[in-house]
């Protein structure tokens, strides 16, 4: 199974609501020796952009799998750039406001996010 076919077998879990954050770093942490319970616990409070519509939970958890990769702070910084150059911000609620604003679906938004984020990290770990 791919990452992102990972990522969405859990965002279409009915049992339980995986956050953004939860989708894009589980896929990786297990690959990396971390169990799917552990990660999904480390990224329970960084949905919705930390809970706050900080920082998108799509691009914490792009990070905590790039740590866990073990790649370093320029690779962090490409990471980041690249994701606001793709997605027009790293904050979650401008993200959703544009998305509302469009008149667009925020789960289809989001899970569009969190595939972004999942490439992105993927192209990041190649180079």
């Amino acid at each position: 199974m791919t990452h992102q076919e990972y990522a969405a077998s859990l965002r279409e879990d009915q049992r339980c609501h995986y956050n953004c954050c939860q989708s894009t770093l589980t896929p990786f942490a297990v690959e990396c020796g971390v169990d799917a319970k552990t990660a999904c616990s480390l990224g329970a409070h960084f949905g919705a952009g930390m809970r706050r519509g900080g920082v998108c939970g799509a691009v914490t958890g792009g990070l905590m799998a790039l740590g866990l990769m073990g790649a370093d702070e320029a690779a962090a910084r490409g990471f980041l750039r690249r994701f606001g150059e793709e997605a027009g911000n790293l904050d979650c609620a401008q993200l959703l406001k544009h998305n509302q604003e469009l008149g667009g679906d925020k789960k289809c938004h989001c899970d569009g996010l969190i595939g972004l984020a999942i490439r992105l990290v993927e192209d990041t770990a190649r180079d």
